[in-house]
């Protein structure tokens, strides 16, 4: 019986039989938030939901698991729905009910929903392959420390959980887009992501006689403005390089010059191209301020991620789920972001795409990720699963899933 009722009617079924489940895993996730490599109750959480399902979840090295669905025996490529588990050292200001009982962290960028999505899709397609109606083998992927530069992700990938994937798929939370939406773009959706500390340092002195002593402060304020106007000016505009100063650090005293003196920011750059060359320029332009002031400089260019580029083909397996499930006009076409996320490492390996999953409530006031006030529609839950699993069915047999790599 079950032959002839759609894919698409079977994913909508399957989803409403676990969303209730699938809430309240959620918001037990949300209350109990955990930081970048310390994710062990959200990792226990799901493989006993998954264990619970008859799946068997393979534990990775620290944190975060991995969980087959699927024969793959005859040598398909499995596709990878990838999530992400970790938290942010924010405290949460929603007034949830289930809001964090985890003082100064909190689930501020949906991480939460995001794990939550991947395993009510793993569930949903564990239910088809028990029905004969899964057209191609899964891995599911859940993985920590996002918000870390360089990433979890290649944590994970050291551990061998892109073998015999062919294609990986995610979503991220997008307050910007109304639940019920998604946004899609092909190539470059996010940037690539630096953390640059910029060190200042001389014997210090006295403010009354700044001629004998290299003048940190001064130094630094030169830096902080003249170096992201030299970056604008030697790299191409449309390479879209920022380079943003977030912590300038120095002295105590009114009337003394300090030692010491530290910037923290981060460089951010659209295009690949304009990453590998940008950290030669800020090294060399940070120099060259600073050299009038004769003061000593440590320049750390810490590499982050690179852009993550959606291939085409994937781009548009995710846009005709999301329009099948969640009607003709879901999906909406996102711009780049200057942000970094770690699927970049993923999508390095392997083809496939990173979407926006709409998660506000209309008419409602409209938050942001990062944010202690993150307040996330869980309609955007199903939504989600619906077009995750839906699209694994599509990348059925005879779907190409040797994808070209942009940055490969």
């Amino acid at each position: 019986m079950n032959d002839h009722i759609s894919i698409a009617s079977l994913i909508e079924q399957r989803v409403q039989a676990h969303n209730s489940d699938l809430i309240a895993l959620r918001r037990d996730l949300h209350a109990y938030p955990e930081l970048a490599r310390t994710e062990s109750r959200t990792t226990a959480k799901v493989a006993d939901a998954l264990r619970a399902a008859g799946l068997e979840p393979r534990l990775l090295r620290g944190t975060g698991l991995t969980c087959d669905i699927g024969d793959a025996s005859g040598g398909e490529r499995r596709v990878a729905l990838r999530a992400d588990m970790d938290a942010l050292a924010i405290q949460e200001t929603t007034g949830l009910e289930f809001a964090s009982t985890v003082p100064g962290v909190s689930h501020a960028c949906g991480h939460d929903v995001h794990t939550t999505v991947v395993l009510g899709a793993g569930l949903v397609l564990h239910d088809l392959d028990r029905l004969g109606r899964l057209s191609r083998p899964v891995r599911l992927l859940f993985q920590p420390a996002e918000e870390v530069m360089p990433g979890g992700a290649l944590d994970v990938i050291e551990q061998g959980v892109l073998e015999g994937v062919g294609r990986a798929y995610a979503l991220h939370c997008d307050p910007r887009f109304d639940v019920g939406h998604i946004g899609s773009r092909i190539g470059a959706i996010t940037s690539a992501s630096d953390q640059v500390v910029v060190t200042v340092s001389s014997t210090g002195g006295h403010t009354s006689r700044p001629h004998l002593t290299g003048d940190v402060v001064y130094a630094l304020g030169e830096i902080v403005t003249q170096v992201p106007a030299i970056i604008g000016r030697r790299l191409d505009p449309r390479f879209g390089v920022n380079l943003t100063w977030g912590m300038v650090q120095a002295g105590h005293a009114a009337n003394a010059i300090p030692a010491t003196g530290t910037l923290k920011g981060t460089l951010r750059c659209l295009d690949v191209r304009a990453w590998e060359a940008a950290g030669e320029l800020l090294e060399s332009a940070v120099q060259q301020v600073a050299a009038p002031f004769e003061v000593g400089v440590k320049i750390q260019h810490i590499r982050g991620v690179p852009p993550v580029v959606n291939d085409e083909a994937a781009v548009h397996l995710v846009d005709m789920a999301a329009r099948e499930m969640l009607g003709g006009d879901a999906v909406r076409l996102t711009e780049q972001s200057l942000g970094g996320e770690d699927f970049a490492w993923i999508l390095n390996k392997v083809g496939g795409a990173m979407v926006r999953l709409g998660v506000h409530t209309p008419g409602s006031r409209r938050c942001d990720i990062h944010q202690g006030d993150l307040n996330i529609d869980e309609r955007a839950i199903a939504n989600g699963i619906k077009v995750l699993a839906r699209t694994v069915t599509l990348n059925g047999p005879g779907v190409d899933l040797v994808s070209d790599n942009p940055l490969g």
